[in-house]
């Protein structure tokens, strides 16, 4: 006897009825009728987790470890809903489809703020990966009229064959025509101050110079100088590489080798040492060099020791070098105060004026170290202070805390030309209106007159109190403020940026394509809800 029939859904012509979509919600894929608010449901969830791989520069192949330990964690949790997380689809193949859309997504939201704009900024910061490719990273820093800031990725230039401040400035321009930003709205424009980027007569800043000019002849750009690196760059006039040297000579010596390792931190734990071990520097790191001398300070005795046992006491003779040592410790002492500024600069959401604050405070301490180690006070030099034979160098260490604020002065220049306007918009209740540009006296009168506004000043943040002032009474000062308060102090975005990137390009990562660079540094949110409804079909099987 044959068993029963298989029902055949062809035979009894059954089809999916488009009424469905509206009365219940279910859609056709592959011949088979689907949840529509399920299917939205887990499409979403793979462009979140797909947005979270890109935010954290993930690679694309970890999707599917991803879902692997999802499914098997709802096994023992919810058994319920596992089938729920089998269906969110993080194959590398739909991650990298994904995060294409997500850019899309961030891109136009970019540019309708874009749109928004009175006035805008660029950084920018030339640089090579890690393929040895020249790359022109550039931010945009935007304010519109009620002075929201948007400071956001705008994109990144390969370049090919030579990069020359022409080669720049062609990028450029077809980045600025392609996001439609007018030249007549530009403010700023901050470098890392290579010299093609500003080369007096033919690099890429007087070009932009030229053509704003050509426009608008009445239009000033601000052209600034990275803070960041101009703080880095006032190092060199100390002249210590008769110090760093030795102490990255020692400290990669030690760590440079395993076994040596080591024996070495062991050999620590046996001498009770205040450290555990020895620091690791490397050129690019430079911040990490003051930590570096500080711990070859601190257990000078224990690597003396150490290198003894090894017999290699003689290869390191600065150790036992009582003038070297003077100089590793006034070294210690003036880069710890050094890495401390550059830590403050260093600080998220900061306007230009806050970050220059610390640089004119840093100034004015030279001059108090350089004055007392004259006198041969070392209140702020703890460390050199231990030493009886600092007193015998003073002369030497005076000279180069001269030279230091001598070159603090020279490199913060372009800074100090906008520091009257900088002090008017983050003081404006402390500006004389006798020396405020004309155009601002009587507003500025106006505004410290109003008991109101002084509290508003008080309780608010900058950016909110200019945003309180009336249009048609305080124009000219909006005006002012939105101007330096949409200033970019650094191109530390872009050097964080170029950190990401070749993340992204080593040889295991060859995956990620420079448009993922938008997502790794985005503030902005997807739009998730719309990018589920208009994804692509899910694919149950990965």
């Amino acid at each position: 006897m044959s068993g029963p029939k298989k029902r055949k859904v062809d035979s009894e012509c059954r089809v999916f009825n488009k009424e469905w979509t509206t009365k219940y919600f279910f859609t056709e894929v592959r011949s088979k009728a689907v949840c529509l608010i399920c299917h939205e449901t887990t499409t979403k969830a793979s462009y979140l987790l797909a947005f979270k791989l890109a935010k954290t520069s993930k690679p694309f192949s970890k999707g599917e470890f991803l879902k692997e330990c999802m499914v098997e964690t709802a096994d023992i949790l919810c058994p319920e809903s596992k089938n729920k997380f089998e269906k969110i689809s993080l194959s590398r193949r739909t991650v990298t489809r994904r995060v294409e859309l997500i850019d899309e997504d961030l891109a136009s939201k970019l540019n309708k703020k874009v749109e928004s704009f009175t006035l805008y900024s660029l950084a920018l910061d030339e640089s090579n990966d890690i393929k040895d490719n020249a790359q022109l990273l550039i931010f945009i820093r935007g304010i519109n009229d009620s002075f929201e800031i948007t400071e956001e990725f705008l994109a990144m230039e390969s370049l090919k064959g030579t990069t020359w401040g022409e080669d720049l400035y062609y990028s450029v321009s077809a980045v600025m025509e392609r996001h439609k930003l007018p030249w007549r709205a530009l403010a700023n424009v901050t470098t890392d101050g290579s010299p093609n980027l500003t080369g007096r007569n033919v690099g890429l800043l007087k070009r932009i110079q030229d053509k704003v000019k050509e426009d608008n002849p009445e239009q000033e750009v601000i052209f600034l100088h990275c803070i960041i690196h101009q703080e880095a760059l006032c190092k060199s006039v100390l002249q210590l590489n008769h110090v760093v040297k030795p102490v990255v000579k020692v400290a990669n010596y030690i760590r440079a080798r395993g076994l040596q390792h080591r024996q070495f931190i062991k050999f620590l734990e046996e001498t009770d040492a205040d450290h555990q071990d020895l620091l690791y520097h490397s050129n690019v790191r430079w911040l990490s060099l003051g930590k570096v001398c500080q711990r070859v300070w601190e257990l000078k005795q224990e690597i003396i020791s150490f290198l003894e046992l090894l017999e290699k006491g003689d290869d390191f003779p600065e150790l036992s070098d009582t003038d070297w040592l003077c100089d590793l410790a006034f070294a210690v002492d003036i880069l710890t105060h050094m890495n401390e500024l550059n830590m403050k600069l260093q600080g998220k959401d900061q306007f230009v004026h806050e970050m220059y604050t610390n640089v004119r405070a840093f100034k004015t301490k030279q001059a108090l170290f350089s004055k007392q180690m004259s006198n041969k006070s070392f209140t702020h030099f703890p460390t050199l202070a231990t030493l009886k034979e600092a007193p015998q160098h003073v002369k030497k260490y005076t000279k180069s805390l001269d030279d230091l604020y001598g070159e603090f002065c020279r490199r913060f220049s372009d800074f100090g030309k906008i520091d009257k306007s900088l002090h008017l918009v983050s003081c404006p209740f402390t500006q004389d209106p006798e020396t405020a540009p004309q155009e601002l006296q009587l507003e500025l009168i106006d505004l410290q007159c109003d008991t109101v506004l002084k509290e508003k000043f008080n309780s608010l943040k900058l950016d909110e109190f200019y945003a309180s002032l009336s249009t048609d009474k305080f124009p000219n000062i909006r005006k002012m403020a939105q101007r330096m308060l949409v200033l970019f102090g650094s191109t530390y975005v872009c050097e964080q940026t170029f950190s990401v990137m070749n993340t992204n390009k080593a040889p295991h990562r060859s995956q990620l394509s420079d448009e993922h660079l938008r997502i790794a540094t985005t503030k902005l949110t997807p739009d998730f809800d719309a990018l589920a409804k208009k994804g692509d079909q899910q694919h149950c099987s990965h």
